[in-house]
């Protein structure tokens, strides 16, 4: 087996770990909308989840761990994407936000500022920020 194999393999099991998270948001509140069917198929695509993977995180997310990347900006990039997942229907429920609070905590980042970088997050992603926007900005209030 090449390394890159190793490396490929190791790179899809963090992206299905990071679309496990994604379906588990979605779900947080017993129901998953139409808006949020459609992130799910986009996120789906852009993290090479097969179809029949689609369809086994779907029903069983619990299932997969979260296999956060090493890389911190690709750790505020996924960070990014859950956030969009919470606000897809225009609010940010209580249950869909402690649930991210948790996964960021999964993701590495500190349990003491945990709560404050989701808080800010969401402030973010609902003001539109772009991307790069969003991780200088988590950068910073991760450092306060």
């Amino acid at each position: 087996m090449a390394i890159s194999d190793l490396y490929s393999s190791g790179q899809h099991k963090q992206e299905i770990g990071h679309f496990a998270n994604i379906v588990k948001i979605a779900r947080a509140d017993g129901k998953i909308t139409d808006g949020e069917k459609e992130l799910l198929i986009r996120a789906g695509k852009n993290l090479n989840i097969t179809l029949e993977e689609f369809s086994l995180i779907l029903n069983n997310p619990e299932k997969y761990p979260i296999n956060p990347p090493i890389n911190y900006d690709e750790r505020i990039e996924r960070l990014y994407r859950l956030t969009k997942m919470i606000l897809i229907d225009g609010e940010a429920k209580l249950i869909e936000v402690a649930l991210m609070r948790k996964i960021a905590v999964g993701l590495h980042f500190s349990i003491k500022r945990a709560e404050k970088i989701c808080d800010e997050a969401i402030h973010l992603v609902a003001n539109n920020n772009n991307l790069n926007d969003f991780i200088n900005a988590i950068k910073k209030v991760d450092k306060d």
